[in-house]
């Protein structure tokens, strides 16, 4: 079995510089509170403890897991696989998600913690995949919109392998 091959879709450089203006646009829009920021697992972690290295206002992590996918392919459903660890009832909160694709999970996520009454809720996408839209959503912040490509690399897999690729890459077949 030959070693997979990768095209870089996005290199390192590139993804630190746009995280460091995502982090200064949410200093501006955060300054004087607080905030909880909500990282989806598996895939927003590398983008989340990034983002956090820019950002100065006081803040909490949580996390949350869900699952949606089987190889390159979605189910159609979400499941909660990891709930959070404490409440965010007035809290302002940040969900912290790798990617919209078909929009379901983000729908799913914003529908349950609208639930728990967050003072505010907002939403950043290190990437957006309008193409592939079956529930209209939007990021109130964005990393990089991208066409319909499988994408991996920067905390995002395939069947749980190479997040620890530094570049966002597309799998070469």
């Amino acid at each position: 079995m030959s070693a997979p091959r990768f095209d870089v879709l996005i290199p390192h450089e590139k993804i630190q510089q746009r995280v460091a203006e995502l982090g200064r646009q949410i200093n501006a829009d955060y300054q004087g509170r607080s905030l909880v920021m909500v990282g989806v697992l598996k895939g927003s972690f590398m983008f989340l403890a990034d983002l956090i290295r820019h950002i100065d206002v006081p803040l909490r992590i949580e996390f949350i897991g869900t699952k949606s996918y089987e190889g390159t392919t979605t189910s159609g459903q979400v499941q909660l696989t990891k709930d959070l660890d404490r409440p965010i009832l007035d809290e302002d909160v940040l969900l912290v998600e790798d990617i919209i694709d078909t929009g379901l999970t983000l729908n799913y996520l914003k529908h349950l913690l609208e639930q728990r009454q967050p003072r505010s809720l907002k939403t950043v996408a290190f990437l957006d995949k309008p193409s592939r839209r079956r529930i209209e959503v939007q990021a109130d912040y964005v990393g990089f919109s991208i066409e319909d490509k499988f994408v991996i690399g920067y905390g995002l897999d395939f069947e749980q392998k190479y997040r620890n690729l530094k570049d966002l890459c597309v799998l070469v077949p």
